[in-house]
């Protein structure tokens, strides 16, 4: 066997390495793409077919074979229509590497100063049990569900969110998006998620909070109308019941980098 293993590796070059090494950490970024998703039941189905369609030809089973080989077919070339969602969300994390992408940047003071007036915002609604829908824009520009509302561009600040989401008032019933420190719109119409394992009582607001949030890596944060009840969307995940005294403490990982998404956020611990 030695010997063997010696032949083998007596083969291998530096490119061979690169080449392995470039493989893994491909998957590796394909998994962190994935992970928390849609997607990873899908793939653990596609693994039983794959497995299945192994088995069956090792036994001899030659009707079910051919069954599985035609299905694993139908589902290669179904596959990029049932993965859209994480497949744009790869190209786009693709487009903002550092080679491509826009940084958005923020002193630590107006990063400060922006989520002490969000806050102040959720926590007077969220008490009030006024809805809200407020989406910060980050690397993936949101110009197309900017233009379903209407322009603000005003300096971002607790009276100016809470004046838009006084019900019957003329934008009430839509989004705000945020860039940088500025609300850009309000009154946005963003895309429902059409995941159907969501729980029944969320409401139009929290589906579109994650729809937007499967679309884009948007941070998107919401306070029910009817519970006052505030959560967090991100990466088409939704975190609800954060609590309004630490909600500044939760967004501020992802804003200073110390987080990179939702999924870290679960395991975040505000500071003592």
């Amino acid at each position: 066997m030695l010997p063997e293993i010696r032949g083998v590796l007596a083969t291998v070059n530096f490119l061979d390495v690169v080449d392995i090494l470039l493989v893994a950490i491909l998957l590796y970024k394909l998994y962190i793409l994935i992970k928390d998703t849609r997607a990873v039941a899908l793939l653990k189905g596609l693994i039983v077919l794959l497995v299945a369609n192994l088995i069956s030809k090792w036994l001899g089973l030659n009707v079910i074979n051919w069954l599985l080989q035609k299905t694993m077919t139908v589902v290669l070339v179904a596959l990029p229509i049932v993965f859209q969602p994480e497949l744009r969300r790869g190209l786009e994390q693709l487009g903002h590497s550092k080679l491509f992408g826009k940084r958005i940047i923020l002193s630590e003071a107006q990063t400060d100063s922006l989520l002490a007036e969000v806050v102040t915002a959720v926590a007077s609604m969220s008490k009030s049990k006024i809805g809200a829908l407020i989406v910060f824009e980050r690397k993936t520009g949101l110009n197309d569900f900017v233009e379903t509302g209407v322009r603000v561009d005003g300096l971002v600040s607790s009276e100016l969110l809470t004046n838009i989401f006084i019900p019957n008032s003329p934008l009430h019933d839509g989004a705000v998006i945020l860039r940088e420190n500025r609300v850009i719109a309000a009154g946005c119409i963003l895309p429902l998620s059409e995941d159907r394992s969501l729980d029944k009582e969320l409401g139009t607001r929290h589906r579109a909070a994650i729809g937007i949030s499967e679309h884009t890596d948007a941070l998107v944060v919401v306070a029910s109308e009817e519970t006052g009840i505030v959560s967090l969307a991100q990466g088409g995940r939704l975190r609800r019941h954060v609590e309004t005294e630490t909600l500044k403490e939760l967004l501020q990982p992802i804003f200073t980098g110390k987080v990179a998404s939702l999924s870290d956020i679960f395991n975040w611990r505000p500071s003592s």
